[in-house]
């Protein structure tokens, strides 16, 4: 009986064939399209966004507007630049309260700290260093710095002051001068932003440059590096040469080493590209 008309001999079977094989490709369509659906809704994943010394968050802001209106979920922690080890411990502290995936953004020193930081946790989908430091076991931010010519971060460009630590001890931090400020750091900003974040910049303790690296996190998690070719403060080489240790998916564009606030748009594509892959 179909549909309230009884059907018999051959034509029975012919119909009944027909009716299980409709039957069949609907479920198999049905199934398919709730597959699709399935894949699109995967949640996309966190990007944090870590930022390195002689800097803070606000120099993610082109990006983080960008990503944001790309879907994504963005933060930006503030980064304390007073030691590795604490640097790191609050890093690995901040990421621990981040639910589902992460993708891992570090600019600088910012890079240093997230290898170190991301090690043993399963959330982080992968890894991207903008125009940053990522180091090996053993490597410190002054080793790294020094492997290739082109850096102007030195004594000379740096004015150093102290102050006291919650140890209580006298300890150094270290700013770029803001009259190389921009040299040094931000190149192909205009005078007025370069300025702005010459005087605002967040100072970084100088023990960070001489303290070692832990185990990396590159080796374990997927690896993206954009090198910035005009780079003075990590030289182009050396950014190159740990991409390429790191067998990591790699960009270069012509810009200084503030290079997410004079070319946010390729920035932002690159962590999105990133992000994509890992989804």
């Amino acid at each position: 009986m179909i549909a309230g008309i009884r059907v018999t001999g051959r034509r029975t079977r012919t119909m009944m064939a027909m009716l299980i094989a409709v039957t069949l490709l609907t479920a198999v369509g049905v199934s398919g399209r709730t597959a699709t659906a399935q894949r699109v809704a995967a949640p996309k994943p966190t990007i944090v966004l870590v930022h390195g010394a002689f800097a803070d968050s606000s120099g993610w802001h082109p990006v983080i507007e960008r990503l944001a209106r790309k879907g994504y979920n963005v933060i930006a922690p503030s980064n304390p630049l007073r030691s590795v080890e604490t640097d790191v411990t609050y890093l690995q502290e901040f990421l621990a309260t981040v639910a589902g995936p992460i993708v891992l953004v570090g600019h600088s020193y910012g890079g240093f700290v997230m290898t170190n930081a991301a090690t043993g946790n399963p959330n982080i989908k992968a890894l991207v260093y903008i125009a940053a430091f990522a180091p090996d076991s053993g490597e410190t931010v002054g080793s790294i710095a020094a492997s290739a010519p082109g850096s102007k971060l030195g004594p000379d460009s740096l004015t150093v002051r102290p102050y006291t630590g919650t140890d209580g001890d006298e300890h150094l931090e270290g700013y770029i001068t803001p009259a190389v400020y921009r040299d040094v750091f931000a190149g192909d900003v205009n005078r007025t932003d370069a300025w702005t974040y010459a005087v605002s910049q967040k100072p970084a303790d100088l023990s960070l440059l001489q303290t070692p690296s832990g185990e990396p996190a590159w080796k374990s998690i997927p690896t993206w590096t954009l090198v910035a070719t005009q780079d003075r403060v990590i030289p182009p080489d050396a950014q190159r040469a740990m991409a390429k240790r790191a067998k990591a998916t790699t960009i270069e564009i012509k810009a200084s080493h503030s290079v997410a606030i004079s070319n946010p748009a390729k920035v932002t594509a690159f962590i999105d590209q990133a992000a994509r892959a890992v989804q």
